[in-house]
């Protein structure tokens, strides 16, 4: 298996210590990350992950990321893989701190890590027991204190799946624990709105955006349009439903609830858009404001 370690300012060897066991990214999870996917052995849209990392930094108020020193340390991970890298993270936490929440004087600590990752295949849903808080400190942000997802993780598996679909406090359809949620019903594409409290996925956006551009009736929902009774709908066969991250792009839910469930035939049209435009365009730009 590869696996390239940038830490520090220069590669590792994979088996070196490159975190102080006092860092707050180990003992109270203080940090950001973005997980890429590799395309032709290219690094997939990093303009956008990057600048989605820097908007995180900013809400937790973590000072000193430098986005061209991140993509020099990209470029040092690609070349060391040989083209063996099929998926990227980059982990930035508060560095080294005091025992409890407030966080010390040291720098950032940076790590940038190659792996062979297979894709994903398929998607085996469950429907997750708790809560997303749309209100909470780190809502929005792609954030290391992610406890809350492995346990969510850990129920999906224990039922037999790989993900799991969670609703916000209000009981609104959110999101998946590593994914944005999209589904096809009443002849439209639909996805819950950042309001939710979901993570703006970068493939999540760029769905809506290739999907609009090629004439595909897909929209950002209203906030409470969908709830998590719409999930029936799907089970029933009046709806469908997939999801989109970066490692699984634009990808059908097999199963949810242990129940099997067909494609969409607009969510069959949305992925092939994605996969064609994410081809053709390896680093889209960031979106236009309106």
């Amino acid at each position: 298996m590869t696996i390239v370690v940038w830490a520090g300012g220069s590669l590792r060897d994979p088996d070196e210590a490159v975190v102080s066991s006092l860092d707050h990214g180990l003992t109270v999870g203080d940090g950001i990350f973005e997980t890429m996917t590799v395309r032709d052995g290219r690094v997939f849209a990093p303009t956008r992950h990057l600048a989605r990392l820097a908007y995180g930094a900013d809400r937790m108020g973590l000072v000193g990321v430098d986005a061209e020193v991140l993509r020099g340390a990209i470029d040092e991970v690609m070349e060391a893989g040989r083209g063996s890298v099929t998926r990227l993270r980059i982990t930035v936490t508060s560095g080294p701190g005091p025992m409890g929440s407030a966080r010390g004087d040291g720098p950032l600590t940076t790590v940038v890590v190659g792996i062979d990752a297979a894709r994903p295949r398929m998607c085996h849903a469950v429907r997750a027991p708790w809560r997303r808080n749309e209100r909470g400190a780190l809502t929005g942000v792609k954030s290391t204190s992610y406890a809350e997802n492995a346990v969510m993780v850990a129920y999906a598996r224990d039922k037999g799946g790989d993900e799991a679909i969670v609703a916000n406090t209000q009981g609104h359809l959110c999101e998946g624990t590593a994914t944005n949620v999209f589904l096809e019903r009443a002849g439209e594409i639909v996805t819950p709105p950042l309001a939710s409290g979901c993570l703006a996925g970068i493939t999540r956006g760029l769905a809506l955006e290739w999907g609009a551009m090629a004439g595909l009736p897909v929209r950002a929902t209203a906030p409470g349009e969908l709830t998590m009774s719409v999930l029936d709908e799907v089970i029933a066969g009046d709806a469908h439903l997939a999801v989109t991250s970066s490692t699984r792009g634009v990808q059908h839910v097999s199963t949810l609830d242990g129940h099997d469930l067909t494609p969409g035939p607009l969510l069959r049209k949305l992925s092939a858009q994605f996969e064609l435009r994410a081809e053709a365009e390896p680093d889209p730009g960031l979106p236009r404001r309106k």
